[in-house]
């Protein structure tokens, strides 16, 4: 899906801003992600033109007022060449020492670029356990918007280093939107290799580019592919963040970066994804996508109907558990025949679960009579 920003793209420029565009254009605190593809050479390494280029978008935009955080790919890309590794690795170990030297290259690079404005910019390095984890999450949460009363720039990446496949995002798509509710953030942008979101693949032709997006629902059959040879994202990944940030309360504007400084601007080009009406508590938001899962409650249907409707989950509910976990820690919640109900903060730990759920309600102890999974501490999925 890759496109440049070209003639044929200025025809799909919208005159009108739609209430989701005004609201991007509009945005007070932005997070903008940028993929490899946009600051990297098709071969691998840095594309310094191209870096700087993005680099004098976002200065416009925060010289207009705007607080930007920066979410950039390109650690394992900016380690190709000083590596003299011949493509991007596939292996776990490669991958990480690929991204141990292209962090520094990275984050030099962006310095260097924000400096011509005499911008500081920060570099923070961020993996899924530390969003998993509320203290670790508030911690970051507390260092970004630090940085941003400093103004410094902040520069956000995942930790590849560290990283492995199991605790990985998978991609910065995913991360940037999961930052994007970190830091309260009014819209959030997403810059990459493609101009927008279409119905099918645009290079097999006759797909039909979709402007804006204002539910889920309207973008049912949508064919979303993989990323390309430099990225681990693709149009699937962005279209998955991109929900799950318009889900959040976040409204959110999938374009070229080659359109970076129309995108920044007025926000006139690309695909936008409208948010929902009511912001999800950073509670909620947590619960649902960012807490690590430490275990599975199995109910029975009763239970799946009452927690479904805004009811908190009762011992008496409870089949059964799966799991080590312990109070405070969120678990999934399933039905018999294994379908998801919704993630919630359980009260008790494994241990205690499974005496709960052989007793019924009046055998309990008292100070074990507290709901299971309280509705405030509940989503339903």
């Amino acid at each position: 899906m890759s496109g440049s920003y070209s003639e044929e793209h200025s025809a799909k420029r919208l005159s009108e801003q739609s209430a989701a565009r005004k609201a991007v254009r509009t945005a007070r605190r932005l997070v903008v992600k940028i993929g490899s593809s946009s600051i990297s050479h098709a071969g691998g390494g840095l594309d310094r033109e191209k870096l700087d280029t993005l680099t004098t978008a976002l200065e416009q935009r925060m010289a207009a007022g705007s607080d930007v955080f920066v979410v950039s790919s390109g650690a394992i890309s900016a380690g190709i060449t000083p590596l003299e590794l011949h493509k991007r690795p596939r292996d776990i170990a490669t991958k990480q020492a690929a991204a141990a030297v292209g962090q520094i290259e990275l984050a030099k690079a962006w310095g260097e670029s924000f400096s011509r404005y005499e911008r500081t910019a920060a570099q923070v390095l961020l993996t899924a356990s530390d969003l998993g984890k509320r203290d670790r999450a508030r911690n970051a949460q507390n260092t970004l918007d630090r940085l941003r009363l400093l103004h410094a720039v902040p520069i956000i990446n995942e930790n590849d280093t560290v990283a492995t496949d199991e605790i990985r995002f998978g991609d910065n798509d995913r991360l940037a939107a999961l930052v994007a509710h970190l830091v309260s953030a009014d819209a959030l942008v997403l810059l990459s290799d493609v101009d927008g979101l279409y119905d099918s693949d645009p290079r097999q032709g006759n797909a039909v580019f979709i402007p804006e997006v204002a539910h889920p629902a309207a973008i049912e059959g949508v064919e979303a592919g993989d990323g390309g040879a430099l990225g681990t994202g693709g149009m699937a990944s962005k279209l998955s963040s991109a929900l799950l940030a318009a889900d959040a309360g976040v409204p959110v504007l999938l374009a070229s970066s080659d359109a970076a400084e129309e995108a920044l601007c007025d926000a006139s080009v690309g695909t936008v994804f409208a948010a929902r009406p009511k912001r999800m508590t950073a509670k909620k938001f947590w619960v649902r996508y960012s807490a690590d899962n430490a275990g599975v409650l199995t109910i029975d249907e009763g239970a799946a109907d009452a927690v479904r409707h805004r009811r908190s989950l009762l011992a008496a509910g409870v089949v059964t558990g799966e799991g080590d976990f312990h109070g405070g820690d969120v678990v999934e919640v399933r039905t018999r025949a294994g379908e998801l109900v919704g993630r919630g903060i359980v009260a008790y730990a494994a241990a205690e679960m499974e005496f709960l759920y052989r007793m019924s309600t009046a055998e309990l102890p008292r100070e074990l009579h507290a709901p299971v999974i309280h509705a405030d501490d509940f989503v339903v999925m």
